[in-house]
C-alpha cells in the first residue's frame, strides 16, 4: 500500500485588503474575516497566516482539531511586502468570549500575535467572560501539544470604560463577577485531560483579572504544563494561578504590579502566583513585585490542598502580603534560596486592608467550612529576607502545623518583628502550646530579640549579626551578596523531618546558590554565598529529631518528575 503524504497549505488573511470569496492560498489572494476559517478544512502542518499591522475583529476559532506533533497547524503573523514596519497582527475581541479558541484541540501552536479586547461597544454582552486565548477541553478525550509563544494580551475587559466595581467584590475569593483573562487552560471534562502544554515569552499587561489561569478537574486534569519567560503586569488579579494541576515548570517569569487597581474595572487583589489543590509544581528564577490587594497578594503563595509546591531562586520584593505563605492541609512545601525585599508592609485595617502582610504565614486554613489542618513538613530555608526600618515583619504560624523546619536563613529585619494571629476570614488560634516537630535554627539575625518570643516554636542556636551586604535596601539580587564571610558561611545540611518520607523535588540539599555558584560541602547561610565557605557547621545535627534513614541528596530531581516531551 502506497501512503500519500498530506501536503500542507498556508492560508493567508488580510482584513482590509482581502476577500472571503477569494481562495486565500496566496499573499495576493487572502481571506478577510476571521469566520472564514470554520469553512476550511484545516489539515496538520498547514499554516494560518494573519497580516501583520492589520486588525481583525472576533474570535480566532480551531475546534476539535487533531495534529501531529511533528506537523503542528501554526498560527501566526506574516508580513506583507508594503507593510512598512514588522507589527505583528491584531485580533480585537471587544465583545466577543475569546481572542482565540482552541476547543477539543491538540498540536496546534500559536505566536506572534497582538489581542486585546476592551468591553463589549456595540455587542450584547451575553458571555462570563473575555479571555484572550482559551485552551478548553469540553468532550472526553485529550488536548495536548498546545504552544503559545511570543504573544502580546493587553487591555482585556468585559465591562465598558466607568464600570466600578462593588467595594466588596475584592474581598471574595476569586471574585464573582466578569472580568477579562489572559491566558485560561479549563478542563470541563470529567475523564479528558489538558497537557503537554506550552506557555512562554508572551507579554500579558493590563487585563481585569489573572494573566495566566489554569484550572483543572478534581483529577488534577490538567499536566505537564511549562510557563517560562512570560512578562506579566498591572493584572487586576493575580499574575499566574492554578488549581488542579499536576507537574507544572514555572520559571524566568516577570510577575510585576498584581492586584492593580487603577482601572475601576479591575479586581484589585493577587498575589505574584498562587497554588490550590496541585501537586509537583516547581517554580523557580522568577521576578514577582508589587503585589498589591487588601488580603493575600503575596510575591507567590500556595493555597490550600496542595502537595509538593517548591519555590526555590526567586526574587520576590515589595509584595503587599508578604513573602511566604502556606495554607492549610499543605503537604511537603517549600521556600528555599530565595530573596524577599520589603514584603508584607500590609497593615490590617489601612486602606480597606482586612490581612496582615507577613513575612511568615503558615495557617491550618482549608475552607470555611472545614476544621483546620496543617500545613504539613514545610520546608523554609537558606533565604534572604530583607525588611527595612520602617517595616515590622509579622509572623503568623496557626499551632495546627506540623512539621516546620526553618534553617540557615537571613532574617535581616530593621523595624523588628511581631508575632500576629492569622486571619484567613477568621483568625487562627493564638500561639499557644508547642508545634509538632517545629525547628528554628542556625538562623541569623541582624540582633538577638528580632524573632517574636513566643512558646509555639522556639528560637534555637540563632547567629547574630550584619551580612554585610553590599547594597541592602536594593533591587538586584547582587545587592545581597553577603561581605561577611565567617558569619555566613556555617549553614546545616537539610535533614528530612521525622514524619516525612517524600523530601522534596530536586533533593533537600542544592547544588547551586541563587546566584548559581556551586555549593561545595554544607551550605551557607542565605540565599547567596560569599566567595568562599570559611567555617565549619556550627550546629549539632544530632541534636535535632530529624528523619536519620533517609537520604537527603538525589532522592528526586526536575527531569524525573517534569517530562518535556511525555508519551501520552
Amino acid at each position: 500500500m502506497i501512503i500519500t503524504p498530506v501536503i500542507s497549505e498556508d492560508y493567508y488573511f488580510h482584513s482590509t485588503k482581502g476577500s472571503d470569496q477569494a481562495n486565500g492560498l496566496s499573499p495576493e489572494t487572502p481571506f478577510q474575516s476571521l469566520s472564514k476559517l470554520k469553512k476550511l478544512s484545516i489539515q496538520p502542518g498547514d499554516r494560518i497566516l494573519l497580516a501583520g499591522g492589520e486588525t481583525f475583529s472576533g474570535t480566532l476559532e480551531i475546534l476539535g482539531f487533531k495534529g501531529h506533533p511533528e506537523s503542528p497547524l501554526m498560527i501566526e503573523t506574516y508580513f506583507p511586502k508594503d507593510l512598512l514596519s514588522p507589527t505583528p497582527a491584531k485580533i480585537d475581541a471587544k465583545g466577543f468570549p475569546q481572542g482565540v479558541l482552541l476547543e477539543n484541540s491538540s498540536y496546534v501552536t500559536v505566536s506572534n500575535l497582538q489581542i486585546t479586547g476592551d468591553g463589549y461597544g456595540s455587542y450584547s454582552p451575553t458571555s462570563e467572560m473575555r479571555v484572550g486565548v482559551l485552551v478548553l477541553n469540553s468532550f472526553e478525550g485529550e488536548v495536548k501539544g498546545i504552544t503559545l509563544q511570543q504573544l502580546y494580551i493587553s487591555d482585556l475587559f468585559f465591562e465598558e470604560p466607568g464600570f466600578s466595581r462593588g467595594e466588596n467584590e475584592v474581598k471574595s475569593a476569586n471574585g464573582t463577577q466578569r472580568y477579562g483573562w489572559g491566558i485560561r487552560l479549563i478542563n470541563q471534562s470529567a475523564v479528558g485531560m489538558i497537557e503537554n502544554i506550552k506557555i512562554f515569552n508572551n507579554h500579558i499587561e493590563n487585563v481585569s483579572h489573572t494573566g495566566i489561569k489554569l484550572t483543572g478537574g478534581s483529577n488534577q486534569s490538567i499536566r505537564n504544563i511549562t510557563i517560562t519567560g512570560n512578562k506579566v503586569n498591572r493584572i487586576g488579579g493575580p499574575g499566574i494561578q492554578m488549581s488542579e494541576v499536576k507537574f507544572v515548570y514555572v520559571s524566568d517569569n516577570e510577575v510585576t504590579y498584581t492586584g492593580s487597581a487603577d482601572d475601576s474595572r479591575k479586581w484589585g487583589r493577587g498575589s505574584g502566583l498562587w497554588t490550590w489543590g496541585s501537586s509537583m509544581v516547581l517554580i523557580e528564577k522568577n521576578k514577582f513585585m508589587y503585589a498589591n490587594g487588601p488580603g493575600d497578594s503575596a510575591g507567590a503563595h500556595i493555597d490550600y490542598n496542595c502537595d509538593n509546591i517548591v519555590l526555590q531562586y526567586n526574587l520576590s520584593a515589595y509584595n503587599a502580603g508578604g513573602f511566604a505563605e502556606i495554607l492549610g492541609n499543605n503537604y511537603n512545601c517549600a521556600y528555599r534560596y530565595n530573596i524577599s525585599i520589603n514584603d508584607g508592609y500590609r497593615i490590617k485595617g489601612e486602606n480597606g486592608a482586612f490581612q496582615e502582610g507577613k513575612t511568615l504565614w503558615l495557617s491550618g486554613y482549608q475552607g470555611e467550612k472545614r476544621s483546620r489542618k496543617g500545613p504539613v513538613n514545610s520546608y523554609i530555608y537558606n533565604n534572604t529576607i530583607y525588611v527595612n526600618e520602617a517595616i515590622v515583619s509579622k509572623i503568623a504560624i496557626d499551632n495546627r502545623s506540623r512539621g516546620v523546619l526553618i534553617a540557615n536563613n537571613i532574617f535581616y529585619m530593621e523595624g523588628g518583628s511581631q508575632l500576629v494571629a492569622g486571619d484567613q476570614y477568621r483568625p487562627d488560634d493564638d500561639s499557644d502550646g508547642k508545634l509538632d516537630q517545629g525547628f528554628l535554627t542556625n538562623n541569623l539575625f541582624l540582633k538577638a530579640g528580632l524573632w517574636p518570643a513566643s512558646k509555639l516554636i522556639e528560637d534555637n542556636k540563632s547567629l547574630f549579626g550584619d551580612p554585610q551586604f553590599a547594597n541592602p535596601g536594593g533591587i538586584n539580587p547582587e545587592d545581597y551578596i553577603p561581605k561577611n564571610k565567617s558569619l555566613v558561611s556555617g549553614g546545616i545540611e537539610i535533614p528530612f523531618l521525622l514524619d516525612d518520607s517524600f523530601g522534596l523535588i530536586e533533593g533537600l540539599n542544592l547544588q547551586k546558590d541563587f546566584l548559581g555558584s556551586p555549593i561545595s560541602g554544607k551550605p551557607g547561610i542565605g540565599a547567596i554565598l560569599p566567595a568562599a565557605n570559611l567555617s565549619d557547621n556550627l550546629v549539632d545535627q544530632q541534636e535535632l529529631t530529624f528523619n536519620p534513614s533517609r537520604k537527603t541528596e538525589g532522592d528526586f530531581s526536575i527531569d524525573s518528575v517534569f517530562d518535556p516531551n511525555p508519551k501520552n
